[in-house]
């Protein structure tokens, strides 16, 4: 019997990948036309990885841009065409082959706002207001004369980036012709970039002409400001990014001020009524999760908070290795954090020792998820909280999962309601209640 539409995203963990950086291709080359790059064939290393996306029991492969574009893929130049740094069309093919034969979905991230000044359509603006591609973008053309630059706008700030006019019927056409086309490849949804920047009522207009002809696929959009309820429901969107739990998460185990991430919780929960958000605790876009938490002995508690509170989680690849790396805002400043890979994985016994933990804390807890799929959706309470220890009770009326965690430097005793058995982590299981070791976790259920 085929599966219901999007019933496929209430068991959906992602791995996320920036492929450019993964493959190792050159992210600043030099400024020549797209035509004049040499195609390299790098696609087939993610595909190199795709068995320890299943391995580490994850389904999904979320990828960063893959079309081609001038620098660091979010300047886009076609997006019909994969980028020659990465490949071309039959690598595309065979990666989302491989990924389907293994049972993983496969999303995309379309860049939709803006594209680069070397898009066709931008440098056709050369001919003036009259080019027939001027209703494509926002230009300020009454001091304009032929050979001057286009006073185009922008997005936030970066020249290089000219803003899409999200009020133009053909935006609106071309979007809808780009999202089609990767999906009728095979796709599976797709991730849009900066979804806050653009105008709900644009995605409200594009979305539903997608979904007529692709119903099953899954759109959440980049969201880091704004009223997430307000943008999901105007703009028709199945999810968005969580980046206030993100925040509540890392920053209140950095400071061991679990009071903060009880905050970001309980804000997360009261969204369950619209939408099932998008989280994570490590992106492209970010410092490390192993980086920001401070402590390694505390990366599972951000792991196990972000594998048994409601949402469709993704882990950042290299963040299973407790790989570490620094997001700086200067030239240059995401490579620490978009490293390349190798060919393959490496063996478990080659890793340091907070790797190997980083490795068998995300197996645990993802494990957590499949065992209890109803935490897609489930709420949380509060049960205990100090600055260094906390308990949360996620349930439905068909299970209860219960997180402990103590970020302290001595043991303590914590009520886990009515948790009956440890399933992930360590704890001393008595009645009501649970020992924790320093720094110690664990995850409970009845």
């Amino acid at each position: 019997m085929p599966e219901a539409p999007l019933a496929w995203v209430d068991h959906v963990m992602w791995w996320h990948v920036y492929p450019l950086g993964f493959v190792g291709a050159p992210v600043r080359p030099p400024s020549v036309s797209s035509s004049e790059r040499d195609l390299t064939h790098r696609l087939g290393r993610i595909e190199g990885w795709l068995d320890l996306v299943v391995e580490l029991g994850l389904n999904g492969l979320q990828l960063g841009p893959v079309f081609d574009s001038a620098t660091h893929g979010y300047d886009t130049i076609d997006h019909f065409r994969i980028d020659p740094r990465l490949g071309d069309d039959d690598d595309f093919d065979r990666l989302l082959h491989a990924a389907h034969e293994r049972g993983i979905r496969v999303i995309l991230d379309g860049v939709f706002n803006h594209v680069s000044r070397e898009h066709p359509a931008f440098v056709a603006l050369a001919d003036g207001p009259d080019a027939p591609t001027a209703g494509l973008f926002r230009v300020r053309w009454d001091d304009w004369r032929p050979g001057d630059p286009i006073d185009a706008d922008v997005f936030e700030g970066h020249k290089s980036l000219p803003a899409l006019d999200h009020s133009s019927p053909a935006v609106v056409d071309l979007v809808v012709d780009v999202m089609d086309h990767w999906l009728d490849r095979g796709i599976d949804g797709w991730r849009l970039d900066v979804a806050h920047a653009v105008p709900a009522s644009f995605w409200a207009a594009v979305l539903p002409r997608v979904r007529e002809r692709h119903p099953g696929a899954w759109i959440t959009g980049e969201v880091i400001h704004g009223d997430a309820v307000s943008i999901v429901r105007e703009s028709t969107m199945d999810s968005v990014t969580q980046y206030a739990l993100w925040q509540g998460i890392w920053h209140g185990i950095a400071d061991r001020n679990f009071f903060e991430t009880a905050h970001a919780i309980e804000q997360h929960d009261e969204l369950l009524a619209t939408f099932v958000p998008s989280t994570f605790v490590g992106n492209h876009d970010t410092t490390r999760i192993a980086t920001a938490v401070g402590d390694p002995r505390h990366l599972p508690h951000a792991l196990a908070v972000l594998f048994t509170v409601a949402g469709t989680p993704g882990v950042y690849a290299g963040d299973e290795y407790g790989m570490l790396g620094v997001k700086e805002e200067r030239l240059g400043g995401d490579d620490a954090v978009r490293p390349a890979f190798p060919d393959v994985p490496p063996q478990l016994a080659d890793l340091p020792p907070d790797g190997v933990a980083a490795y068998r804390a995300h197996q645990a807890l993802i494990g957590v998820r499949r065992e209890f799929p109803w935490l897609h959706s489930a709420h949380t309470d509060v049960i205990h909280l100090t600055n260094t220890a906390m308990v949360l009770r996620t349930a439905t009326g068909s299970g209860a999962v219960v997180t402990a965690l103590n970020l302290g430097d001595d043991a303590v005793s914590v009520p886990v309601a009515d948790a009956t058995r440890v399933v992930a982590g360590g704890a001393d299981l008595r009645d009501a209640t649970a020992g924790l070791p320093a720094h110690g976790w664990a995850v409970l259920a009845r």
